[in-house]
């Protein structure tokens, strides 16, 4: 399972550990103009209802997470709650709404909990509705409808689930061919009826394991979003909001968005007036066709403030305007509430995550070279090779998700790099098919450079999708048979054709061996401590 935008650097409190996104840009947190909006003029204008809503996307379970941007600390869940407490104490027409990716890819103390301290968090900071992303699919449906629903879990045992309602019109069971979640929920705010419609990334499936999307579908969100828009129209609701887990982007003062939700934007109905985007962790605050847009980076880091004023004879928007607000750390006290949550998750799952699995000479980071290589990345690709036996490894980097800093490295931290808990996966390919499975990395709409234990290569930028690869040389510097028989490591996600990497689904004599975080684990304290990693020109550009 993987996740396309890597920003996640990690900073749990008792490891005293906080990064700097890798853009080094600080977020907007000024509010921004009326996106070109014309001021109403009538004589009815003080009438007009205020309704704010407050939204997060892809918080990731991020509850106990401390990050810097700009060199100040934003982040973790209690002062997230004292920012949106503060916002909401401002107008008594508030919502709270969520577009995707709250849980999955967590911190171990979201994560070990089954992602119920994540939920609970909400539920005490009264969200309103959210959608699902495609982490929300990381255990399978079943497992997210029990989050949602509530339920008994082997591990944590019942849980009540979200107080909040879910929404998610384009996902749909393949045997009842009807949504498994309500379409849009209608909420009342003054007498004014307000409709939410929620979507997810059609390309799921691509991204996740398929026992996680097992039994459901994906339909085209614009379409999903239009159906539902002529049932509220129907019912009376003029005021209509989505909450779509797909990827958007602007400038911050608004100039050249971009992203599927603007795709999104152009084909659905004008009735809609504002889209919660997500998926990507960027900023995006932006008027496309009419409607505004909306993300918030992600992790809590900072959440979307959307003004609408609504007209109470039309039930309908008449201005609207929006803010991404960072939660500065040294700006807002921490909810006390919260925190007294955190620490309590913290106390339980403590014995695991403060294990001590070895000591880094110096951070290993997952940034990649000009080809493509990271150190982190050989690191965690030699691990698994090391585990399997085989003669090489392929590590997907968007399953790394955080660094290793320098010094003592504990088992929580080590999570954090490897958080989805896919099993490696043995299998032999011919040399022909290793070739192609390296042109897979170069796709229509994206490039991923998988990292790479046991083999070097060479590609050329210059020749056409499908042909870049030039050179392949195993450790001895002989070159790639492409007749001959290797054995190669994968996690699960990978093997199963995950991020359209489709020749691993043609691998004969499968054999499933461990996790991929016990591999990197055991590895490391197999290494000379202080352990190191670098990158050894394993991929190399051409031109």
């Amino acid at each position: 399972m993987e996740f396309p935008s890597k920003l996640m650097k990690k900073a749990i409190p008792m490891l005293a550990l906080s990064v700097a996104f890798s853009s080094g840009s600080a977020f907007a947190s000024e509010r921004s103009e009326n996106l070109g909006i014309p001021k109403q003029a009538d004589s009815y204008q003080h009438r007009y209802i205020n309704v704010q809503l407050l939204g997060i996307n892809d918080f990731h379970g991020q509850i106990d997470v401390t990050r810097k941007v700009g060199g100040r600390a934003v982040g973790r869940a209690d002062y997230l709650a004292a920012y949106l407490k503060q916002r909401e104490s401002e107008n008594k027409n508030t919502l709270l709404v969520h577009a995707g990716d709250v849980v999955g890819a967590s911190s171990p103390v979201s994560a070990l909990l089954q992602d119920e301290p994540t939920i609970e968090i909400l539920n005490k900071l009264g969200f309103d509705v959210g959608t699902l992303g495609n982490h929300e699919f990381d255990e399978g449906v079943d497992e997210m409808l029990r989050l949602i629903y509530g339920g008994t879990h082997p591990v944590t045992g019942y849980f009540s689930g979200a107080n909040f309602p879910y929404v998610a019109a384009n996902v749909i069971d393949k045997e009842t061919g009807k949504p498994i979640l309500p379409p849009y929920v209608i909420k009342k705010v003054n007498g004014i009826p307000i409709g939410f419609i929620g979507v997810v990334l059609s390309d799921t499936p691509n991204i996740v394991t398929p026992s996680g999307v097992a039994g459901v579908e994906f339909t085209d969100e614009a379409e999903a979003i239009n159906k539902a828009v002529a049932e509220l129209k129907k019912k009376g609701v003029e005021t209509i909001v989505v909450l779509a887990h797909n990827p958007g982007i602007s400038g911050t003062n608004g100039s050249n968005a971009s992203g599927e939700i603007v795709d999104i934007a152009k084909n659905v109905d004008d009735e809609v007036d504002v889209m919660f985007a997500g998926h990507n962790h960027s900023y995006l605050n932006a008027e496309v066709d009419g409607k505004l847009l909306v993300q918030s980076y992600s992790y809590g880091t900072a959440f979307s403030d959307v003004d609408l004023q609504i007209d109470p004879r039309t039930k309908d928007v008449v201005s609207k305007k929006a803010e991404i607000v960072t939660t500065y750390q040294d700006a807002m006290k921490p909810d006390k509430k919260i925190k007294r949550l955190i620490e309590k998750y913290e106390k339980k799952v403590a014995p695991i995550i403060n294990q001590v699995i070895g000591t880094a000479k110096e951070t290993i980071t997952d940034e990649q070279s000009a080809s493509g290589e990271s150190a982190l990345g050989n690191l965690i690709a030699d691990a698994q090779r090391d585990s399997m036996k085989t003669d090489f490894a392929f590590m997907n980097p968007g399953g790394i998700r955080a660094d290793i800093e320098q010094g003592e490295v504990i088992w929580g931290e080590l999570y954090n790099v490897q958080p989805f808990s896919n099993q490696l996966v043995k299998m032999t390919l011919t040399g022909e098919q290793v070739r192609r499975l390296l042109n897979q990395q170069w796709q229509s709409n994206q490039t991923r450079i998988l990292q790479i234990s046991g083999l070097k290569y060479t590609w050329d930028a210059k020749k056409p999708i499908g042909e870049k690869v030039v050179d392949i040389y195993l450790s001895d510097g002989t070159k790639l048979d492409p007749n001959a028989e290797y054995t190669v490591t994968v996690n699960s996600f990978l093997a199963d054709g995950g991020d359209n990497f489709t020749v691993l689904t043609e691998g004969k004599n499968r054999e499933v061996g461990p996790v991929d975080l016990d591999a990197l684990i055991n590895y490391i304290k197999k290494l000379p401590q202080p352990f190191d990693a670098n990158t050894e020109g394993r991929i190399q550009k051409i031109s």
